[in-house]
């Protein structure tokens, strides 16, 4: 599986990282971050190819390079909006504008709160149009016990909308 991690806004970091750490070895991970400086550093171990947001021409800009889902953790509300709107500017919007146009899997996870009725209809919008809107959200049920826990549920939420194995929470019995 090729996956693209996007990173936009500092908001929600430490989650972007932790998803990153825990996805299985045999994902291939391209990273494009607005400021990939704030990744690199804890994730030399993988072998993973990080790309600057300024390098729209990278190859997973394009869908001949055939990316099987983009995920944006944390997603601004000024990134989300300009994928609402079809604005492609940066390497972030690119590989989620071209995710949509060849119909695969897109997760956002937007990190601001409370939600504007702008930020809202937006989602609304994406939402209608296949992509997951995830945000960063516990679920109480599955027992959390720390921050850690806490975290692995929201990663493993998010590893189940993207088809990927896991035993990150306590699941519902």
């Amino acid at each position: 599986m090729k996956l693209v991690v996007a990173i936009s806004g500092a908001s929600g970091i430490k989650l972007a990282k932790k998803f990153i750490k825990l996805l299985p070895s045999y994902i291939d991970i391209y990273i494009v971050a607005t400021n990939h400086s704030l990744v690199v550093e804890e994730l030399e171990e993988r072998d993973i190819t990080i790309y600057s947001n300024d390098d729209i021409g990278a190859s997973v800009a394009s869908g001949s390079f055939r990316v099987d889902a983009t995920v944006i953790i944390p997603c601004s509300m000024n990134t989300l909006a300009k994928i609402a709107c079809g604005i492609a500017d940066n390497l972030v919007t690119r590989v989620a504008s071209v995710a949509l146009k060849e119909q695969k899997r897109l997760l956002l996870a937007p990190r601001e709160m409370p939600f504007s009725a702008i930020a809202l209809e937006n989602m609304y919008k994406l939402a209608s149009l296949g992509v997951i809107i995830s945000p960063p959200v516990v679920g109480y049920y599955s027992d959390n016990q720390s921050l850690d826990d806490m975290e692995n549920f929201i990663i493993g939420k998010w590893f189940d909308s993207l088809g990927i194995d896991n035993a990150l929470f306590k699941r519902w019995d």
